[in-house]
C-alpha cells in the first residue's frame, strides 16, 4: 500500500458494467513527508473517499480484492483512508 491524496474526480459516460455505480478518482502519491511525487493515478474508490483526503491505495491482483475479483477491472484502488496524518512524519529522516 502507498499513501495518496485524493486531488479530482473522473466522470465517465461509458465505462465496463462492473464500473456502473462506483467513484473513480485522481490520486497523487506521497512521500513520507506527505510531498507529491510523481505523476497522479487513476483509482477505484472501494471505500468513498473524498477530494482532499488522505488515503492508502495498491496495485496489482491487490486492486481487485474488495470488488468481484474476474468482474473489476482495476489495477489501482483506493482501500482506505487516513484520519490523521500526525503519526505519518516525525519530523526525523
Amino acid at each position: 500500500m502507498q499513501i495518496a491524496r485524493v486531488v479530482g474526480n473522473v466522470v465517465s459516460t461509458v465505462k465496463n458494467e462492473s464500473l456502473e455505480g462506483r467513484k473513480i478518482l485522481i490520486v497523487q502519491n506521497l512521500t513520507e513527508k506527505l510531498e507529491p511525487i510523481g505523476k497522479p493515478l487513476v483509482a477505484l474508490d472501494a471505500i468513498g473517499a473524498g477530494i482532499g483526503e488522505l488515503v492508502f491505495w495498491c496495485r496489482g491482483k491487490e486492486a481487485s480484492f474488495p470488488f468481484k475479483r474476474d468482474a473489476t477491472p482495476t489495477d489501482c484502488t483506493i482501500v482506505g483512508i487516513i484520519d490523521s496524518d500526525s503519526h505519518i512524519f516525525n519530523g526525523e529522516a
